[in-house]
């Protein structure tokens, strides 16, 4: 199952036979708002914290995951699943509420395909039935713990990106119908020396085109094997500089064919600076728009490489630059189960 040092083969092909996808106001008035199972009209959800609000999004992409399957809860396994915030705190409430299994995870804005790589290679080998995979985040929580809060109102520069209010889960199953889960590549650290937090689409451009360049050197596939290569939230900025990098590399990606979820959830307009970002970002954006897509036979093939930036207002603090890493995970039409 292993190919190279970092590529995982699933040999049987787990299924995402579900999602959930959950967006607030921000999001309903973007691009996409047909790829969210419910909006929100209050970024509170009535709750006493931006937090607290947050897990209750997380919860209820979950629960929305198992409603539109066929199975129950009790017959979930595992909860795998992570995001921005101090010790991971929304999901493991969330997680509580859940009551399954739990592998807490921390990859920043990389989660999405973190957790579903994780989920696809238990099931592959056996180790659940069924698994919940899924990430959140919110912009009010994500800017009073990495930037300022909004109330005061600090200035930004043009490089900088929106974090998405929402949560993505995917329900995976060893078998069933749905879109399937066929290859992964795991990233590795990336260090450009990169210590602006409002350049995350700049600092993460260099590792997702080194998890892009290991996974079809490792699957021995070219990038035209994919209708879609899919980044998580690069930006304006990031996207740019990964499609010049990847072009130094030989890999003459057309424009059209590499598409950033961070510039597909929001509308032209929409005062996001350089694009979308969190975590909730790619998983919204894969889960509720793209899988769509591909169940409709608009598209048979893509790669979805989330990336994340791995500071903390601790690292910042002590100016040390930002890590940052991209998971990437293939999925493929389930018209074909060989």
């Amino acid at each position: 199952m292993l190919t190279g040092h970092r590529t995982w083969l699933f040999k049987n092909k787990p299924v995402i036979i579900s999602t959930g996808t959950v967006g607030g106001p921000f999001e309903a008035n973007g691009n996409i708002p047909q790829a969210f199972n419910i909006l929100h009209d209050d970024i509170w959800l009535e709750q006493a914290s931006f937090e607290k609000a947050q897990q209750i999004m997380m919860e209820e992409a979950c629960q929305y995951a198992i409603k539109n399957s066929s199975i129950e809860k009790e017959q979930v396994s595992f909860f795998i699943s992570g995001d921005l915030i101090n010790q991971i705190t929304p999901t493991s409430f969330a997680a509580k509420s859940i009551g399954t299994g739990y592998f807490g995870l921390f990859s920043a804005c990389a989660t999405s395909m973190e957790s579903l790589a994780l989920a696809a290679f238990l099931l592959n080998n056996n180790g659940a039935d069924y698994i919940l995979s899924g990430t959140s985040s919110h912009n009010s929580a994500a800017e009073k713990q990495f930037r300022y809060p909004t109330e005061y109102g600090g200035q930004k520069p043009p490089t900088a990106q929106w974090t998405v209010t929402g949560a993505g889960c995917a329900l995976l199953a060893k078998n069933g119908e749905g879109p399937r889960v066929t290859s992964a590549t795991i990233g590795k650290i990336v260090d450009m020396g990169m210590s602006d937090p409002f350049n995350m689409g700049g600092a993460m451009a260099p590792a997702a085109v080194d998890t892009i360049l290991t996974h079809l050197r490792e699957r021995n596939v070219d990038a035209s094997y994919y209708d879609l290569i899919i980044t998580g939230d690069l930006g304006h900025i990031g996207r740019e500089v990964a499609l010049d990098l990847l072009h130094k590399n030989e890999i003459n990606l057309p424009q059209e064919k590499f598409v950033d979820c961070g510039l597909t959830i929001y509308r032209e307009g929409q005062p996001v600076l350089a694009g979308a970002s969190g975590p909730a970002c790619s998983a919204i954006v894969t889960y509720g728009h793209f899988l769509e897509l591909m169940k409709k036979g608009e598209l048979d093939k893509i790669l979805v490489v989330a990336t994340g930036a791995l500071h903390s207002p601790l690292s910042i603090n002590q100016k040390d630059p930002i890590l940052c890493i991209a998971h990437a995970v293939s999925i493929e039409s389930g018209s074909d189960n060989t």
